[in-house]
């Protein structure tokens, strides 16, 4: 699929990982372009503009450590690389990514049915480990493995495997502003108000057991970083507002698909 160009996410210095996400992807004949992962884990975020500490206290109940700003710009990198291409979509992995069938196949196939039914779709996640409040457009098979096509109203977490659109890469890099959380929180945010996020389930690419080296230090880095006493309570909130918008907008996406369906 010409239109479609591959990424991997790899952190300088990680061969071994770029090695063996490479003989994954050669088992399904899949090229690929490497996009060096920005390491964020010496950052001092208290001299960076562009992270809003105030609204990351508020929204997650915490601050944010290193390896999230480093994962957050190394996907705004990707993205940018992707518009400046003449690719009409991007498949973006990240090094731990482990497809359990082809994931251009399927998108070969999936993509086509998509544009039809919704030409502005933003966002696929395709490496989803739980799924929740969506809406199933359509089922596929590929290399044995068969999944469905889902409107995700309450946007998956994770993102070892995500596909954009030009128009979802160009409104995550001209729309972006101060970062307030780490890109997957962030990317539930918008496509849960914004619509037009999607999913496969289950999903056709895993992990590797390996951890992510972009965020090897967050997890300590957390510890240290003492939750806010409201942390409970903002996430609390956070999940709450997310799933009630999330109902409303797969009702109302139910909705045209029975219109739609009708006037056919």
């Amino acid at each position: 699929m010409q239109s479609l160009t591959t990424y991997v996410v790899n952190l300088d210095g990680s061969a071994d990982r770029l090695e063996a996400i490479s003989a994954r992807l050669d088992a399904f004949d899949v090229d690929f372009e490497r996009v060096p992962a920005f390491d964020g884990r010496k950052l001092d975020l208290s001299t960076l503009d562009e992270y809003d500490a105030a609204r990351a206290r508020r929204y997650m109940g915490r601050d944010l450590v290193g390896g999230e700003i480093g994962c957050y710009r190394s996907h705004l990198a990707v993205a940018s690389r992707f518009l400046n291409s003449n690719a009409r979509y991007a498949l973006v992995l990240e090094d731990d990514a482990f497809p359990l069938c082809n994931p251009v196949k399927l998108l070969t196939q999936a993509l086509p049915d998509l544009d039809s039914l919704d030409p502005d779709w933003i966002l696929i996640n395709i490496g989803n480990n739980k799924q929740k409040i969506t809406t199933s457009v359509k089922t596929y098979r590929v290399d044995g493995h068969e999944c469905d096509l889902v409107a995700a109203h309450y946007f998956p977490m994770t993102t070892s495997a995500i596909v954009w659109s030009r128009k979802g890469a160009a409104s995550f890099v001209d729309g972006h502003g101060k970062i307030f959380a780490p890109v997957d929180n962030f990317f539930r945010h918008w496509l849960t108000r914004e619509g037009h996020g999607y999913s496969f389930w289950p999903a056709p690419v895993t992990t590797t057991d390996a951890a992510s080296q972009i965020l090897a230090a967050s997890g300590q880095a957390r510890k240290k970083n003492q939750r806010k006493w409201y942390y409970g309570f903002s996430k609390q909130k956070r999940l709450l507002e997310d799933k009630i918008i999330a109902m409303k907008r797969r009702k109302k996406f139910r909705y045209q698909i029975a219109k739609l369906t009708i006037s056919e």
